[in-house]
């Protein structure tokens, strides 16, 4: 079936509706990278590596819960409630992250938008695929991914236009004292009201997965919204395949159907690439700019432009990965962002080794962010929502989720403690090893699943 016979502006308003819990996730998990520096002196914890990877990976805490609840309840409520329930909690962290006195209330209200994040995360994407045609998905998919990286140059424009320029040699009391140490940092959070209101009420605009209707037993409705999307004759064959993967008599799902000879093998291979699309390293970036381009001899002015640098380039390679991912294919473009990135960490690493700054360390980020754009961070979440069987889909995306969220709070973490004992060099030659170990993974275990439909992939994964 050609393209055109799909309803393109229903599909781009579904995806795009859903998809801004990529986006809110995309600011959230971003915006506290250009507040550290200032919030850091408020709290007063600038001194203790301890409690700044507290402040950084406290939202993943929340991730890991919000990724653990969403196989439940998706499985049980839908797609659709569930990313409203997230709506919610991302207006509550934003405001009170930005109303927070006391580091106490700040970790709690971090946490509680890291629960949002958990949802959205495992079922933006997955609400996308299910009501995606084949050919389009690996395209509409990546629509999340792209408004994650919208959300992520969002926070860093705010942060930016926020900030009051920053005097070179500025003291620690100085800056405790200034409009950014004081109410600046406040409004880099405040600013994700907005969108975040937005998300919460379009979402009751959107119609559920035809998925779950039909797994659920409603067929008629799922067959108006598949009719929408593709015409009357697409939805009967869609509907035919879909009915085929849930012929199980016992619609609710457990934790030992996960455990099935043919459906440990897939969750494993979810599991790992979750794992990896982590552990390559690239969120500390993020995360922590601060520190990275401090290393390079830049001022906390420069820093935050610089972040801006980077956030531009991921969209844009983001928009490129959009135009690939249905063409070139998902294992031909994860192969090539881990087989770069290995490389790219290493150089970097031997650039600070040798004392190297400014320039070469900033061209460096910049092509490690424009690489693991066009590859490992949106054909990961495309792979994802792909390679799960239906009737177990819900349960095992949380799961794989669950352990990337994991995956990222160890990273978050562990890196002040990597970069005060290895160094900026040791701790991305250490990034490098693990690229390499991805390659090797990717190479040998990830099917090409370009062009069919999730009933194709499931028929064939289960033979």
């Amino acid at each position: 079936m050609s393209n055109k016979n799909y309803n393109s502006p229903y599909l781009l308003a579904l995806a795009f509706t859903s998809a801004m819990g990529g986006l809110l996730f995309g600011y959230d998990w971003v915006v506290i990278g250009g507040a550290k520096p200032f919030y850091e002196l408020f709290f007063e914890i600038n001194q203790s590596p301890q409690l700044q990877g507290w402040a950084m990976s406290s939202a993943l805490v929340g991730c890991i819960f919000g990724a653990m609840l969403s196989g439940t309840v998706s499985d049980k409520y839908g797609r659709k409630y569930p990313l409203i329930w997230s709506a919610a909690l991302f207006l509550i962290s934003a405001f009170g992250s930005g109303y927070a006195d006391d580091f106490y209330w700040f970790i709690i209200y971090r946490l509680i938008g890291g629960v949002g994040i958990g949802l959205a995360s495992t079922l933006s994407p997955m609400y996308i695929a299910e009501v995606a045609p084949a050919e389009l998905r690996g395209r509409f998919v990546a629509i999340n991914q792209l408004t994650i990286v919208v959300g992520i140059l969002a926070a860093q424009i705010a942060n930016y236009l926020i900030a009051e320029p920053v005097p070179e040699g500025i003291s620690s009391s100085a800056m405790q004292a200034s409009w950014n140490g004081t109410m600046g940092w406040r409004w880099m959070f405040w600013a994700e009201i907005l969108p975040a209101a937005a998300f919460f009420l379009l979402m009751f605009a959107v119609p559920k997965s035809p998925r779950f209707l039909l797994k659920i037993g409603e067929e008629a409705r799922s067959t108006h919204i598949l009719s929408k999307i593709g015409g009357l004759n697409y939805a009967k064959k869609e509907v035919r395949k879909i009915k085929e993967t849930l012929v199980e008599k016992d619609d609710k799902v457990h934790f030992k159907d996960l455990n099935a000879p043919k459906i440990k093998p897939i969750l494993i291979l979810g599991i790992v690439l979750a794992i990896f699309q982590q552990w390559c390293g690239i969120n500390v970036i993020f995360n922590y700019a601060e520190e990275i381009f401090s290393s390079a001899g830049y001022s906390v002015g420069d820093m935050l432009f610089n972040i801006v640098i980077t956030g531009s380039v991921n969209l844009v390679f983001t928009l490129m990965a959009m135009r690939t991912v249905d063409n070139w294919g998902r294992k031909k473009l994860m192969l090539f962002g881990s087989g770069a990135l290995a490389i790219i960490y290493f150089v970097l690493g031997l650039s600070y080794f040798l004392g190297w700054t400014g320039l070469p360390i900033l061209v460096l980020v910049i092509s490690a962010i424009a690489v693991y754009a066009m590859s490992l961070a949106p054909i990961t979440w495309v792979v994802l929502s792909e390679i799960f069987p239906n009737r177990v889909r819900g349960l095992a995306m949380s799961i794989a989720t669950f352990s990337l969220w994991v995956a990222s709070f160890v990273l978050t973490f562990t890196f002040p403690l990597l970069n005060s004992e290895l160094g900026a060099y040791g701790t991305f030659w250490v990034y490098s090893g693990i690229s390499v170990l991805g390659f090797l993974f990717i190479r040998e275990k990830l099917p090409e699943t370009k062009g069919k439909s999730l009933e194709e992939i499931e028929t064939e994964f289960l033979r």
